[in-house]
């Protein structure tokens, strides 16, 4: 140690310069980023301890590179979790040294994070004026630093695990270590216990149309249907959903909405099956788990189905005399809503476009929450002149990323986000308030609940934690708080019990108007985690490196849960393959799909390219492309009045919200009274996940989609060699 302190200035500056990039500015971005965790100070000190080690005293056209991949490791990876609140797989690698990846929101900015790109681009700089070849070698002992740091974090992981997010408890190169190391010490288990291929494990339990609970009414007295669905709200923001589960999260954001949960029925134990709105309205509607692993929604899968969209609530009530109506705050185009709801089952499927009444506010996606409530209760005014009974199903939109609140919110709340939902707790109050007065609640089956849930923060599952609140006619005769647990999946049945109408025998789910004397099985994947509960007070919960944490838990959400252990392996997989077998409620696993997503309705154009997402002309988002596939689209658009400078076209592609270029064609210009042609493919040698279709345009007039199509078949054996060649031939270059 001694020889190494009287090395000259230049040695030590060298091994600074390492240390800034590789330990200071991970440890200093970690708490910048509001993501300080012990398990991911000690990941980051680990990896980078370790790479200063391995390149201290190494040639520079050895260091250079790898500081440029740290550097885009660590800004990708920062970039990724502020888009869409997951980190990099290795598929993505590819793309971090892409411009078109920084995409800090679905809204398609800029830089979420400017500054931490420019303080990795100072700090590679600084390595390379400073790092040299002949520095004075470190004492040996310091390899056992990352060594212990990495030893300490697994044996802690096992031990006491923490239910942090990913990021918050690797960095991304520590995760993608952990991930191929699990991965290999699964395979090399598996060949060695010999274990021989399983038969399809036994999804009965969360399959099972469950009605056998007993009452807690007769048959139902309302006339109506009314299902009020927020956008992304979590259980948490109920002050009575807090109290029942004895949640440590205190922040009141909700006051309103807690008030009517206290004079309605709300069910604390409310599980939320999966992200994204498309998926949340699938399980409420339809009575079915979406995919639990991402893929093509279930509800764009259903397109091709022409049975199975039948038994979905609108349909259902369709059937016994009521007119369904779906209307929300923001176009319908995207994630093809204007296509699924009509074929689900809703007579009236309306979106922006509808609202008269002015916005309070300029917001992308659509009607403010305040503007969208004055228009919807507007809308039930017109349902209750009617003879005929009705079901309307609204979504607000006012609380997605980017949030929208008026300056007096914004200067009464630290965040726009949560100005945000507290201006939505105002707009649904008011609603709720309206409906009161004009005797709605006498006579309708109202149900409040969210999509989605955007999370908290260091809150324990509130990713999956939903809410559903009750107000009914016979309110009296139902208990205050529901017992139980529930879930998205329960709704369709629920609603149909309530009134006594017979349920399809191949819907999914329990009725919240009965009570049951044993618990059930329920699955749930958020935040990257799939979540399973027995119904028998054990929660199993699998992660990234398919490693299996069993908590006792009466119910599914709960505030702290007592770890029982860990497991992998055999037992592990049976979960992932239950889940998969969910997934496969629709296509029986069938890799050839084809949809349609063009409605031929009369589209006006902006005079100026929008925004990527809430001005996206058609609804093919999410999709999954199998590996081995080739997919086909066929496009063709008709002018309409447009003037004589015509419209201009641009079809983009995008995996997980990031563009993916050199898979579209240039689009034509399309002249007055002409029609565009255009037909494309390409293959897929991996699976192609979160896969999307934004199809925009400028000019004066409108267009008519008639035809869209993707089309995903499989390649043949002889095409998928070639391609594969030509992929070996092309690295090879």
């Amino acid at each position: 140690m001694r020889r190494f302190r009287s090395q000259p200035a230049s040695s030590r500056a060298s091994l600074l310069a390492l240390v800034l990039l590789f330990v200071l500015l991970p440890l200093s971005a970690r708490y910048w980023l509001g993501w300080s965790n012990g398990f991911g100070y000690a990941s980051d000190l680990a990896i980078g301890s370790l790479l200063v080690l391995l390149l201290h005293n190494r040639p520079p056209w050895l260091g250079l590179p790898v500081m440029l991949a740290w550097g885009a490791l660590l800004f990708g990876n920062a970039e990724l979790v502020t888009a869409v609140g997951r980190m990099p797989e290795p598929s993505d690698l590819k793309y971090l040294g892409d411009p078109q990846f920084v995409s800090h929101s679905t809204q398609g900015g800029g830089l979420a994070h400017p500054g931490l790109a420019l303080a990795l681009g100072l700090g590679v700089l600084t390595c390379i004026l400073f790092v040299r070849r002949h520095s004075a070698p470190l004492p040996r002992y310091w390899y056992a630093l990352p060594a212990l740091l990495l030893a300490g974090h697994a044996a802690s992981q096992h031990w006491s695990p923490s239910e942090a997010e990913q990021w918050k408890q690797f960095n991304l190169p520590h995760k993608l270590l952990a991930e191929a190391l699990s991965h290999g010490q699964l395979a090399l288990e598996e060949r060695l216990s010999g274990d021989e291929p399983e038969s399809p494990p036994d999804i009965a339990g969360l399959t099972r149309l469950d009605l056998d609970g007993s009452r807690l009414l007769p048959e139902g007295k309302a006339r109506n249907v009314l299902i009020v669905t927020l956008e992304g709200i979590p259980g948490a923001y109920i002050a009575g959903s807090r109290q029942a589960i004895r949640s440590s999260y205190a922040e009141n954001l909700m006051p309103r909405l807690s008030q009517w949960a206290e004079r309605g029925m709300n069910t604390p134990d409310y599980v939320l099956h999966a992200h994204q709105t498309i998926r949340g309205l699938y399980a409420m509607l339809c009575g079915d788990y979406d995919k639990l692993g991402g893929g093509t929604p279930k509800g764009v899968e259903m397109l091709n189905n022409e049975l199975r969209n039948r038994q979905c609530l609108p349909a259902q009530l369709s059937e016994q005399g009521f007119s369904t109506h779906f209307l929300q705050g923001a176009g319908l185009r995207f994630m093809a809503k204007d296509r699924i709801m009509p074929h689900i089952g809703f007579d009236k499927t309306l979106g922006r476009e509808w609202f008269r009444n002015e916005p309070y506010l300029d917001f992308p996606w659509g009607m403010d929450d305040k503007s969208y409530f004055e228009g919807a209760l507007g809308y039930v005014e017109r349902l209750r002149k009617q003879k005929k009974p009705w079901m309307l199903t609204l979504l607000t939109v006012g609380t997605h990323q980017p949030y929208s609140a008026p300056d007096d919110y914004l200067a009464r709340y630290p965040s726009a986000r949560q100005a945000a939902i507290g201006y939505l707790d105002d707009a649904v109050g008011d609603f709720l308030d309206g409906l009161e007065k004009r005797g709605v609640l006498e006579d309708t089956l109202v149900i409040v609940t969210s999509d989605e849930s955007h999370g908290i923060e260091d809150v324990r599952l509130a990713s999956a934690w939903g809410f559903n609140l009750v107000l009914a006619p016979e309110q009296a005769q139902l208990p205050a708080l529901k017992r139980g647990t529930y879930g998205h999946v329960d709704l369709t049945a629920s609603v149909l019990d309530y009134f006594g109408f017979d349920v399809p025998g191949n819907l999914s789910g329990r009725s919240l108007f009965r009570d049951y004397a044993h618990g059930r099985e329920i699955i749930s994947y958020t935040n990257g985690l799939l979540r399973l509960h027995d119904g028998k007070g054990s929660l199993v919960e699998c992660d990234f490196q398919q490693v299996c944490r069993r908590y006792a838990s009466e119910g599914f959400i709960a505030d702290r849960a007592r770890y029982l252990g860990r497991f992998r392996g055999r037992q592990a997989r049976l979960v992932s393959q239950r889940a998969a077998l969910l997934d496969q409620s629709l296509t029986s696993g069938q890799i050839g799909q084809r949809y349609q997503f063009a409605d031929r309705e009369r589209i006006r154009l902006r005079e100026a390219f929008g925004n990527d997402w809430a001005d996206n002309l058609i609804g093919a988002q999410y999709l999954e492309l199998p590996q081995g596939t080739r997919t086909r689209v066929d496009l063709k658009i008709r002018a309409l009045k447009l003037d004589k400078a015509g419209a201009t076209l641009l079809l983009k592609t995008k995996e997980f919200d990031r563009d993916v270029t050199e898979l579209v064609p240039e689009l034509p210009k399309l002249a007055p009274g002409k029609t565009l042609e255009l037909n494309f493919g390409f293959d897929n040698l991996v699976t192609r996940k979160a896969f999307s279709f934004h199809l925009l345009g400028q000019g004066r007039g409108a267009i008519e989609i008639t035809e869209f199509s993707v089309v995903t078949e499989p390649l043949l054996p002889d095409d998928m060699l070639k391609l594969e060649k030509a992929q070996e031939n092309a690295l090879a270059r």
